[in-house]
């Protein structure tokens, strides 16, 4: 048995997120000392490395949990698990798309901007008009 801070060395999982995941439920109570402490074995590493490898992929708590009940399920499809993994790729891709609109954006009015002494800026006046039109949207709605 080990300690909380040895359970996190050994799985990568800071001992405040094993305590957060434990009280969400995503992963069991922990055992208890005979000092009450909690105590961990190679098992509750093994469970919280999985974890860690799966958040570390992107996977929202709610997936891992899903992941967690399909990993422990020994009468599991796969298929289930790829179902949930392609799931996650559509999202990924839906962000990486955003990150690419918001690259080109922002490279466009860099672009645009001299960098000089003077003070026009498009990418002020870029952020300016997302305020207008904040501005103008809840003038109409008055």
């Amino acid at each position: 048995m080990m300690n909380i801070g040895e359970a996190a060395s050994l799985s990568g999982v800071a001992p405040k997120n094993i305590r957060y995941y434990e009280s969400i439920g995503l992963i069991g109570p922990a055992k208890r000392a005979a000092n009450g402490y909690r105590a961990y074995d190679e098992t509750d590493v093994r469970l919280l490395g999985f974890v860690n490898r799966a958040r570390s992929l992107g996977f929202s708590v709610k997936e891992v949990s899903g992941l967690l009940s399909l990993y422990q399920d020994r009468a599991r499809a796969s298929s289930d698990v790829k179902k949930l993994a392609l799931e996650h790729i559509e999202d990924i891709d839906r962000k990486v798309e955003e990150l690419q609109s918001m690259r080109r954006t922002l490279k466009d009015l860099t672009d645009r901007c001299h960098g000089d002494d003077r003070p026009d800026c498009p990418i002020l006046d870029d952020l300016s008009a997302g305020v207008t039109g904040a501005r103008q949207t809840i003038q109409a709605a008055e």
